[in-house]
């Protein structure tokens, strides 16, 4: 059977896990009880055999459209039959404690034959349950993990699959409820599907009531909030870069990585975007996660970390599944975590300066923290790395780490400047120029007028695109307007935006991927800061169609079909459109103004003025005066 394209999935969560539903009626992912979970449903890297929960008009419809509730989670699937219509509507109900999938069949006109197909497989689809009936609803259990299927329909078993055949009418409504408990633990007591969708459907609502944004494209920025909430792991507050692993980032290739954890490099885009939007309460539970996660020695910060922030996410192959259309090897684990990368120092400092001018309450240790992280830096920050891009080859000397390697330095004298934080300030002043004077030296090839990938180098790079949003150069620098259009020039076709030329071999790895959509909401803005506004306009329009039809954006786009790309749906792809959005928005004047202050250009507001003064106040420990 051939897999569904990435883009006619759609996500549906609970902020422990998160399952994609088909436009044919098809859950074909989902890891229980939590995103980095062995999945149960596996379909998606493989076939119907390694699990999926199907439930769909019998004949093929003439016709599927599919939304979500505004401002929720909850999904609506409307199959258009010879028969009449009918509607599934899809949940993961968000109780604590509970793991849930609820499904309601509706009949909308005329009567339509369904029919359900459940194929439950443990640990990534190799694991075929014990299944019993006990107390009128099918439970399957096999080790660790037990699934209870309580429904009104009748139900059978062939070659180990659970079927249904049955027919709904207009007005009628068959509900279907998957849970997964422990296996040694018992049984919760059952609860109404339909008060379970309504409560579901009252918590997303309320949750996207308190979006305090008003700018432009309210509607796009609140349901790529909603998809970011979405890949939130509640009880720790990390935010999972996708909920997939291995959804290949070139067609049949190898370029297939495990996505279900939380990168520090994206600490800075996911604090602004919640910040944007009003959401301090989770924007506050994310930097606590960070702290958390990189408490110790400063030599031994990881890249990536899992949900809760352990450690050891090893990297090993599932030979068991094909992969998604045949692109294998299917990936678990990371190997990543354990590659240096030093922009992510960059992030660091920049997020947790961003959260003290946002007002977040402050937390004295992390200054502690971010001495101890200066230390490290200030001792490598010349040192090759594997990059922003994560490459399988030998570390190079990229000049995107080297202008994040400014950024912590920048950073880290504005704290002490305007917060009245201790720090060798002088010492910080003279790294942030050392740095800056030898990336712009060797950073930028006056023949190509642009800078280039490495220090030296002549290969573009679209993560260039961010140096005049990170404040280390100003938009109007003719550096700065040459390193946007050669990007654009070189590495974009349409709305399609390569990282870089991966014909080169910088990566080791065969060459051949997809666009990467964060980087064509880059050169969107790069447009809009150098004064090509038209032209980011328009951009921005056709970057925004390559969306799916419920919004969501998958990492990377294949340049010869158009399809996605990538696992889905992608964190940083959403958080982009968000800064995007926010950027566009943004007058000539406030960017001017921010640009001055070498203040990453689309930020969220700083804090009031009593609200930045309390901040002051406690960010500043006890102190004698500042060293220097």
């Amino acid at each position: 059977m051939p897999s569904q394209p990435i883009e006619d999935y759609a996500l549906i969560g609970d902020c422990h896990t998160a399952a994609l539903v088909g436009r044919n009626g098809s859950i074909d992912w989902l890891c229980l009880p939590r995103f980095d979970a062995p999945a149960c449903f596996a379909a998606l890297l493989g076939g119907p055999e390694h699990g999926r929960w199907l439930v769909a008009p019998v004949k093929e419809p003439r016709r599927v459209t599919r939304r979500y509730r505004p401002g929720t989670l909850v999904l609506e699937t409307t199959f258009e039959t010879a028969e009449g219509a009918v509607r599934i509507t899809d949940c993961m109900p968000m109780s604590n404690g509970r793991a849930d999938v609820l499904r309601m069949v509706e009949g909308l006109r005329g009567r339509v034959p369904m029919h359900m197909e459940l194929v439950m497989r443990f640990d990534y689809g190799s694991i075929v349950p014990w299944v019993r009936r006990e107390d009128g609803t099918l439970v399957a259990t096999a080790g660790p993990d037990t699934l209870k299927l309580r429904t009104p329909v009748k139900t059978h078993g062939r070659q180990l699959r659970t079927l249904a055949e049955f027919e709904v009418s207009a007005g009628e409504c068959i509900p279907m409820q998957l849970s997964h408990r422990a296996s040694h633990l018992p049984a919760r007591p059952p609860q109404s599907p339909r008060k379970l969708l309504e409560a579901t459907e009252r918590q997303w609502k309320e949750w996207s009531a308190r979006c305090s944004y008003r700018g432009r494209g309210k509607a796009d920025v609140l349901r790529s909030l909603i998809t970011l909430k979405a890949l939130t792991y509640k009880p720790s507050g990390g935010i999972v870069a996708a909920p997939t692993t291995s959804l290949p980032e070139e067609p049949g290739g190898v370029r297939n990585w495990d996505y279900r954890y939380c990168w520090l490099r994206d600490a800075t885009f996911t604090l602004n975007t919640l910040l944007l939007a009003g959401y301090t309460e989770e924007a506050g539970a994310w930097r606590e996660w960070l702290l958390r996660a990189i408490a110790g020695r400063p030599a031994d910060i990881q890249t990536l970390y899992s949900v809760t922030g352990e450690r050891r996410v090893d990297e090993y192959e599932l030979d068991w599944l094909p992969g998604y259309e045949g692109a294998a090897p299917v990936r678990v684990g990371n190997a990543a975590a354990r590659q240096l990368q030093l922009d992510t120092y960059g992030e660091l400092m920049d997020t947790l300066h961003l959260a003290r001018r946002a007002g977040l309450p402050p937390r004295p240790h992390a200054w502690r923290i971010q001495h101890a992280l200066l230390d490290f830096l200030e001792k490598h920050w010349a040192d090759p790395d594997e990059g922003i891009w994560e490459i399988r080859g030998p570390r190079r000397q990229f000049t995107h780490s080297k202008v994040m390697a400014w950024v912590a330095f920048d950073r880290a004298v504005k704290s002490v400047e305007q917060f009245g934080l201790d720090g060798p300030v002088d010492r910080w002043r003279e790294l942030r120029d050392t740095i800056h004077a030898r990336v712009c030296r060797e950073g930028y090839n006056r023949k190509r007028k642009s800078f280039v990938q490495c220090l030296g180098g002549s290969e573009l790079d679209a993560s260039l695109l961010l140096i005049p949003q990170v404040g280390f150069l100003p938009p109007e620098d003719p550096r700065v307007k040459g390193t946007v259009e050669a990007v654009r020039r070189e590495l974009s076709r349409g709305p399609l935006v390569w990282r870089y030329q991966t014909a080169t071999g910088v990566d080791a790895l065969p060459p051949g991927e997809g666009s990467f959509l964060p980087c064509s909401f880059w050169l969107v803005d790069g447009l809009a800061l150098v004064g090509r506004r038209a032209e980011a306009e328009a951009l921005f329009e056709r970057v925004m169609a390559l969306r799916n039809d419920v919004g969501l954006l998958s990492e990377e786009i294949d340049g010869a079909t158009g399809r996605m790309l990538g696992n889905f749906p992608q964190a940083f792809s959403h958080m982009a459109l968000v800064n995007t959005v926010r950027l566009l928005g943004l007058s000539r004047q406030r960017i001017e103004r921010f640009s001055r202050k070498g203040e990453r250009l689309a930020s969220a507001p700083q804090a009031s003025d009593g609200k930045a003064r309390a901040a002051k106040a406690s960010a500043a420990p006890a102190r004698k005066k500042p060293r220097s």
